[in-house]
């Protein structure tokens, strides 16, 4: 069994962060159902795992086994260690870096999701999570956007992170111009398009990319002039505003259904 002393878990720790993470071009992701994903969907190096998460989790192990991947016993010290989390799980996968070149992820997708500078791990996690569900073709971590690899982003996800295209660049231009083809709407509480609004319906039907910025400053003003739209989201209620996470699964969803509905009544 090993500890946080040997190397192979001293060198591991070190994809706690992001300059560790970069160099080694590998992350960490830590707990069941994110491991359970990695082992189906990614390349998982080794799996760390207490005696208890590997008695817990026998089904992953075996699964993880079979696919010759290393599942390696360790103390709860050492699994706490490689953890970020106040209550660790004890089981923690070294998988690659799943992102991927920015021309790569938008081709041929009809629904792309642009992060504009959200720096919060767990909303842009969140987001992640709802692109996928959404059916989108890619998501882009663009600007000073958080790393989808942080280890709140991987955890918020769910999963997701391996389940579409994600890339990552730091310059806007470029991640706009990736984006030729698409209707480029931003997502603005003060936007002049009502997202439920008969006027929505056509715009939203058609291939698109969604951009949505962090909570307290929105989408970059440098992106809000390029965008072909600016979108709000209706507040029928009380609330001042929604969150991210919620407000970029209202409106995935409504360029969803369009898109889908115009499908449909083509076919």
């Amino acid at each position: 069994m090993l500890t946080e002393r040997t190397p192979r878990v001293a060198a591991a720790r070190k994809l706690l962060r992001r300059v560790g993470r970069e160099r080694a071009g590998r992350f960490l992701v830590e707990g069941a159902q994110a491991v359970r994903e990695a082992v189906e969907y990614a390349r998982v190096h080794e799996i760390f795992a207490t005696g208890l998460a590997l008695d817990r989790n026998v089904d992953l192990v075996d699964a993880a086994e079979d696919r010759g991947i290393m599942v390696t016993p360790v103390t709860d010290k050492a699994a706490d260690g490689l953890s970020d989390t106040v209550t660790p799980q004890g089981l923690v996968a070294v998988c690659d870096l799943v992102d991927v070149p920015l021309e790569q992820a938008c081709e041929d997708a009809r629904l792309v999701v642009v992060l504009a500078g959200i720096t919060e791990p767990g909303n842009a996690g969140a987001v992640l999570r709802a692109a996928d569900a959404a059916g989108a073709g890619a998501v882009v971590f663009a600007g000073d956007t958080v790393d989808p690899h942080n280890g709140k982003a991987v955890r918020a996800s769910t999963g997701s992170l391996f389940h579409l295209p994600v890339a990552r660049e730091r310059d806007l231009p470029t991640v706009l111009a990736a984006l030729h083809g698409l209707t480029l709407l931003a997502a603005d509480g003060h936007g002049e398009l009502d997202l439920h609004s008969p006027q929505a319906d056509e715009v939203l039907a058609a291939p698109t990319a969604w951009i949505f910025g962090g909570e307290a400053h929105g989408v970059p003003d440098t992106v809000l002039a390029r965008a072909d739209h600016r979108v709000r989201v209706p507040l029928y209620g009380r609330a001042e505003s929604l969150n991210l996470a919620t407000a970029a699964a209202v409106c995935l969803y409504a360029s969803a259904a369009r898109q889908r509905s115009r499908i449909t009544d083509r076919g």
